[in-house]
């Protein structure tokens, strides 16, 4: 019997250690999740982590394939870090689970965006009043500022039998109405502007008045300061480093760079949540 639990005692000691070090060994590795906001647009990110590793900073990237599913993620601690839409970063920092660090500048030298109204050509000018949506199938991505949550922000929206569509991305919801399963698309300013010369049957047709933070990267609060500290500080320099691999990883992104970001840059997108109803309960989706 001695024998036996000797035995038994240094099989669970084999496996502690075994534990002990493979959690050693990979605990400054960040699970870093990217959103499609357009299609195949996380793909764009291995430069990126390829120039972190280059600093000393081992990327793991977890692409999510929608934005309530990079949200559950987060939200349930599978991955550490995420470059956001502003509105799912917004609700993860109203939970106190997260903390912004940095967000996109992009080649214009903008770093925010708004959500624009696009419908077919011809259509009427946006009224900025529930009564434009009346009785119209209106296509969105879910959890985003310039998509559901400004849909939901809209005064009187929920009395005016206005039908929600979901589309997985911004360029996806624009397809979608093209395609006429939808009658008008909400959806981010500079997607569409990207985009549009596809759709010669489409039209800008309206707008929100405030802006939100452009591909926030938001850390759980679990993550080390110092860990914070060092990639924000990596990614803050990239807009100047003139070697051939950061220059490789602004260009795949097509962004300058990244400034720095705080919660107070989300005051717009906070308000937006807001009028939605999303206070720290939110589930991550709407009845």
């Amino acid at each position: 019997m001695g024998l036996r639990i000797m035995k038994l005692l240094c099989v669970c000691l084999v496996i502690c250690v075994i534990n002990f070090t493979h959690g050693t060994a990979f605990a400054d590795k960040l699970r870093i999740a990217v959103m499609q906001d357009e299609k195949n647009s996380a793909e764009n990110f291995k430069l990126l982590a390829e120039y972190l590793k280059g600093k000393g900073i081992e990327v793991s990237l977890i692409y999510a394939e929608n934005y309530p599913f990079a949200a559950k993620m987060f939200s349930t601690g599978i991955v550490d870090a995420m470059f956001s839409s502003s509105g799912v970063a917004a609700v993860m920092m109203m939970k106190d689970l997260a903390v912004p660090a940095v967000r996109h500048i992009h080649k214009d030298g903008t770093s925010t965006y708004k959500a624009v109204i696009i419908a077919p050509k011809n259509s009427p000018k946006y009224t900025e009043t529930a009564d434009y949506f009346k009785n119209k199938k209106v296509v969105f991505t879910p959890l985003a500022s310039a998509g559901e949550f400004y849909f939901y922000s809209i005064q009187g929206i929920a009395s005016v039998n206005a039908i929600p569509v979901k589309a997985v991305s911004h360029d996806a919801a624009i397809g979608l109405l093209a395609q006429g399963a939808a009658d008008i698309a909400i959806v981010k300013n500079h997607v569409w502007n990207k985009i549009k010369s596809r759709y010669p049957n489409l039209a800008f047709v309206g707008e929100d008045d405030g802006e939100n933070p452009e591909g926030p990267l938001i850390f759980s609060k679990k993550v080390s300061p110092e860990l914070i500290s060092k990639v924000t500080e990596v990614l803050l320099s990239l807009k100047n480093d003139d070697s051939q691999q950061a220059r490789a990883v602004r260009d795949k992104l097509d962004i300058q760079g990244f400034v720095k970001t705080t919660n107070s840059d989300f005051k717009h997108t906070f308000e937006l949540l807001k009028k939605a109803g999303v206070d720290k309960s939110f589930n991550f989706t709407f009845k």
